[in-house]
């Protein structure tokens, strides 16, 4: 293999920024946090969301339970520490895809106003836009499609948010959706409002 001479590939000296790779995308990238009680309907709105943002060549990535919890997380329980270091985890996989260009939407119950504040200090406040999927405890129990409520309530799991253990909600959203009064088409249109305008390279 012949020896490349530097001269000839002059941009191997400087690092790509994130800005250049969002020039590269035409978009702003930025960290969508979905919080709220397991059931609230985070997930189910991101993916209308992802879905939306890909028909319009907007690179994106979701991350959930179902693809951290069985990945970078699975030596993790859901102790008070294990929590913390979930969303610590997750918050610094999100930087690097947001420093790839790419819009993250981000599904965690991630209960305590504590434990968003590390994820939003580990991305940075401006990068950050915090959604509340509102629902109350009865109705995320009477959809409870995992069976999640039914095994809290027999105490087959401990330490589940909104039986045995507490969730905060945000003091200060972007945008709260409630998920008992707003369907899903209504709730994806609200957090496309909010964002497009954010993460559309003009």
């Amino acid at each position: 293999m012949k020896e490349i001479k530097n001269n000839l590939f002059p941009i191997f000296n400087d690092i790509l920024q994130r800005e250049d790779k969002e020039i590269l995308l035409q978009q702003n990238a930025k960290v969508i946090w979905m919080t709220g009680l397991s059931g609230s309907g985070k997930t189910t709105i991101a993916k209308g969301v992802e879905r939306y943002l890909y028909s319009k060549g907007i690179l994106n990535q979701l991350l959930d339970g179902d693809n951290i919890r069985v990945g970078i997380s699975n030596n993790l329980t859901f102790s008070p520490d294990d929590r913390t270091e979930n969303i610590r985890r997750i918050s610094e996989v999100s930087k690097l895809f947001m420093n790839c260009g790419v819009v993250t939407l981000n599904c965690f119950v991630s209960p305590t106003i504590k434990i968003r504040n590390i994820a939003k200090k580990i991305i940075g406040a401006e990068n950050f836009i915090e959604i509340y999927i509102n629902a109350s405890v009865a109705t995320c129990e009477g959809r409870d499609v995992k069976g999640l409520y039914q095994k809290a309530r027999k105490g087959e799991i401990t330490d589940f948010t909104g039986i045995s253990a507490p969730f905060e909600a945000p003091e200060n959203p972007e945008i709260e959706i409630n998920t008992s009064k707003l369907s899903i088409d209504e709730s994806v249109q609200k957090v496309l409002n909010y964002i497009l305008p954010i993460i559309k390279n003009k």
